[in-house]
């Protein structure tokens, strides 16, 4: 358990952006043993049971296949999960300066409760590309000597009606600005603060202010993953909605060898807000690389892609949300995760009368239920919080529309969606025995 949970805090150290976690997952898998799924593809290479490959979008979405003994029309035992995470993310136009405070101006990705971002040390992740291609990538506050930075909040001594407004409302989204620094450029009278932070960008990271432009800066906490707890049962993180299920998933695919079903990870992106855009699992990239995968193992019907999906299984493997004892009003206990009690099933997921969810078959999750107390992994079923309190909703429908048996399936975490989350250590490890034992033992 040990060298998991220190490799899982490692990876979320590394990745807390979602092209910082496929970099990573790219890294491991190459390790393992995976090649690029594109050299098998220029030179026109068939693919054999054993081989183990990938495929990346723009650092954003990643497919991992280690291609088993039957068949590709037969299906594949799928583990999906998502790498973004709720965050801040800063603005095309983002350096303005007021009355001797220089700030970036920022857009909130995915659903936050928006007064937890202030007054908690804040680090800059992410990309900025110039008119040339090249493209510098840019981690600020994360070192132990690195600077932090902060969205501010009114004193407690001038908030009386600030404190009188709705919680959604005491921080208005464009109030989320990160103050970034308030010294000003030597010679310079006007905009002389922002002039300065654009001339440390610049010889920093050899950037223009246009090139911001081109830029995908996001805005995460500062500081390591840690554990929590006087026994330390527990890690303390950001973004563990849904790395946590993204790196359990992860190591689980690297440890299978041989599997007599296609083994298959898919790590992808915007999940927060929708599961739109090009790396989103709305997108094509999955059913294209599938195709690729079928061509490569002698199918050229599009017959050959639509029986592999329909006849695949698949783990959408995401959070839930663990009871707290100190807000019972919002959970219904015999339907609902605890920490420590080990891997997360959902039925259905969605909202009031399941409202855009999947619905896992029975059939399916006795299969699954089979296979876990067979490998004595520790489960749980539940649903995300009592019938008419909220809802929530995961991968699993996207997938499920071609055909193949879905069910949500990941881990309890506490304070999701917060600034940092809580999630079990055992329950961490359960995950990665879970996921193998889907892997290798679904049929």
């Amino acid at each position: 358990m040990n060298e998991i949970i220190k490799r899982y805090k490692e990876c979320l150290d590394a990745g807390k952006t979602e092209r910082e976690c496929i970099r990573l997952a790219v890294s491991m898998a190459e390790e393992a043993g995976y090649k690029p799924l594109s050299q098998y593809i220029e030179n026109n290479t068939m693919l054999k049971p054993g081989d183990k490959v990938y495929a990346a979008y723009n650092e954003k979405t990643m497919a991992m296949f280690n291609i088993g003994e039957e068949d590709i029309e037969k299906g594949m035992n799928i583990l999906g999960a998502h790498v973004d995470s709720p965050r801040l993310d800063v603005k095309q136009n983002p350096f303005y300066e007021e009355e001797g405070m220089a700030y970036m101006d920022t857009h909130y990705y995915g659903g936050i409760k928006k007064y937890q971002w202030v007054t908690v040390p804040l680090a800059l992740h992410g990309v900025i590309v110039k008119k040339d291609g090249t493209k510098v990538n840019v981690v600020i506050g994360e070192k132990d000597d690195d600077p932090v930075f902060a969205v501010t909040d009114l004193l407690i001594h001038l908030s009386k009606a600030q404190l009188e407004k709705k919680a959604s409302n005491v921080i208005e989204g464009e109030k989320l600005d990160l103050l970034v620094g308030n010294t000003p450029l030597e010679g310079e009278e006007n905009e002389a603060v922002k002039k300065n932070m654009l001339k440390i960008f610049n010889e920093r990271y050899g950037v223009e202010e246009r090139d911001f432009l081109s830029a995908e800066l996001e805005i995460v906490p500062a500081g390591k993953a840690r554990d929590m707890g006087l026994d330390r049962s527990m890690v303390m993180a950001y973004g563990q909605d849904d790395r946590i299920c993204a790196f359990t998933s992860l190591f689980a695919m690297l440890d299978v060898e041989k599997p007599k079903r296609t083994a298959c990870c898919l790590l992808v992106d915007k999940e927060e807000i929708g599961s739109n855009g090009a790396s989103g699992m709305h997108s094509r990239f999955f059913e294209n690389i599938v195709a690729e995968i079928c061509l490569l193992t002698g199918h050229t019907g599009d017959i050959s892609l639509r029986r592999a999906l329909s006849h695949s299984k698949m783990l959408s493997s995401d959070v839930n949300a663990a009871y707290d004892p100190l807000f019972p009003d919002v959970f219904e206990k015999k339907n609902t995760a605890f920490l420590s009690k080990g891997l997360v099933f959902s039925k259905f997921t969605g909202s009031g009368g399941k409202s855009g969810s999947n619905d896992a078959n029975a059939e399916y999750i006795a299969a699954l239920r089979n296979i876990m107390e067979n490998n004595d992994v520790k489960y749980q079923f539940a649903e995300l919080g009592r019938v008419d309190a909220g809802g929530g909703g995961t991968i699993a429908y996207i997938t499920a529309q071609y055909g193949m048996e879905v069910i949500d399936s990941g881990l309890a975490i506490l304070c999701m969606h917060a600034t940092m989350e809580i999630s079990s250590k055992a329950d961490i490890c359960e995950a990665v025995k879970g996921y193998k034992a889907f892997l290798t033992e679904m049929k």
